[in-house]
């Protein structure tokens, strides 16, 4: 079977830390652009990180950057966000996608082949 399955949402405090985990399985995922997209109540998706086949990477919105960060383990065939400081304004689902042989993210006109399920962030006292 040719999946993405995120993992790690959680109920966290204000200020606290997340580590989000986006694993392939049936194909290899170092082959592919990884992008975060995340969507809250009421928005619409957007576009939170994104790491190329080449491992460069790209912090999409200003209110995360500086605080999130996307990183790549081949060998567990997995991508990683990493957030910190966090706030409730980062109540979200949170989704990967694969892009196929993206050597780097494009701001437009990308594919995304595969779809994670979505993994349930929430940020509250």
């Amino acid at each position: 079977q040719l999946q993405l399955v995120e993992s790690g949402g959680s109920l966290v405090q204000p200020g606290g830390s997340l580590r989000l985990s986006c694993a392939a399985s049936g194909f290899t995922l170092a082959r592919y652009a990884v992008t975060w997209f995340r969507q809250a109540p009421g928005k619409e998706r957007e576009r939170v990180s994104c790491i190329g086949t080449g491992g460069a990477l790209i912090i999409y919105p200003d209110s995360v950057e500086g605080r999130f960060t996307i990183s790549r383990d081949n060998d567990k065939n997995t991508v990683y966000l990493h957030m910190n400081s966090m706030k409730p304004e980062d109540t979200a689902v949170y989704y990967c996608a694969a892009t196929f042989l993206a050597y780097v993210c494009m701001s437009h006109s990308m594919k995304y082949d595969y779809w994670g399920q979505g993994t349930q962030v929430t940020v509250s006292s």
